[in-house]
């Protein structure tokens, strides 16, 4: 049996539908070719599904003092301890918490604070860029010192200093309830940069195409502009930045966790739980740090291979 063709007009014919155009895009078929890309997508949903459902999934909630037990404290992964019978899959801290528990609890920390620490970063970054391009002048000058001015120092320096200094503005009895949202904060405003010097470059290319042009002509004000016109057509390359920021955003949380100047004991993070099982690496008790160290690092290396897999399918001179 054959095809017969259709001889109806173009506009009669049927359409695909705008998933199967989504789904036959070049991006779909790049992500599909790339096993890189496959596999560091499920591990990353793997483990950001395993954070947003930890009480569902976590056999134990780590943090409820009423449900430990100081006697399985130390229990090897998958051997019953001997005073309880309890049996971890990996194993238990000092404390008598389960560590599979405990990664679940904290990665749900590390993984909130390094997406809203990246959104604050892009959206000041964003905003700046824009503006410095846009406007020129002055403006852009200062903008343009400042970035530089703060590129000159590290950023995890950069953002020891800020949470250092908030935390010291904050009344003793409120620092643990705040201790997150200065550690987004910190985080946020020591990655700005990096989004600022990309989105200026982009929009000082864009800003002389005819289609800006076009809206001048007509009478559309500057920020309509920017943010209907620019804004729209610089948003790849601040896609790319923004996924490899939120690998580095999470390393730094667990960097300040780790000395001690990030998440409270009351609410740890992998950086937390990293800095408890060092106490015990060379006890004998390897299962405490190993496990959490294994987590951020197969998180922030997943997260890292997928960006570069972005960086390259949203350029086509790369693709090509």
């Amino acid at each position: 049996m054959t095809d017969t063709p259709d001889h109806r007009p173009p506009e009669m014919q049927a359409r695909p539908s705008r998933l199967r155009r989504a789904w036959e895009s070049d991006f779909i078929y790049s992500f599909t070719r790339s096993p890189v890309a496959m596999v560091s997508a499920f591990v990353v949903v793997v483990l950001v599904l395993g954070a947003v459902f930890a009480p569902l999934i976590a056999p134990y909630d780590p943090f409820n003092p009423a449900s430990l037990n100081l006697m399985n404290g130390f229990t090897p992964p998958g051997t019953a301890n001997q005073f309880t019978g309890d049996v971890f899959v990996m194993g238990s801290d000092d404390q008598g918490r389960d560590v599979f528990s405990t990664i679940l609890y904290g990665m749900r920390i590390s993984l909130f604070v390094g997406f809203a620490a990246v959104l604050l970063a892009m959206t000041i970054g964003v905003t700046l860029g824009l503006i410095a391009a846009y406007v020129g002048g002055w403006v852009e000058t200062i903008i343009m010192r400042i970035a530089d001015v703060q590129l000159t120092f590290p950023a995890i320096l950069v953002a020891m200093l800020i949470f250092g200094i908030a935390q010291g503005i904050t009344p003793p009895e409120y620092r643990d309830q705040v201790a997150i949202w200065v550690l987004i904060l910190a985080i946020g405003l020591s990655d700005w940069v990096q989004f600022a010097r990309v989105v200026r470059g982009a929009t000082l290319v864009e800003k002389n195409r005819e289609y800006v042009q076009a809206a001048r002509l007509v009478g559309r004000s500057g920020n309509a502009i920017m943010l209907r016109h620019i804004l729209p057509n610089v948003l790849n390359p601040v896609l790319v930045i923004a996924t490899i920021s939120l690998a580095l955003a999470i390393i730094a949380e667990a960097t300040l966790s780790f000395l001690g100047v990030g998440a409270p004991p009351t609410k740890p993070s992998l950086g937390t739980l990293i800095r408890i099982g060092q106490e015990f690496m060379f006890s004998g008790e390897w299962w405490i740090l190993i496990f959490p160290s294994a987590t951020l690092l197969a998180l922030a290396l997943s997260i890292n291979l997928l960006g570069d897999w972005l960086r390259d399918a949203l350029n086509p001179k790369l693709r090509a």
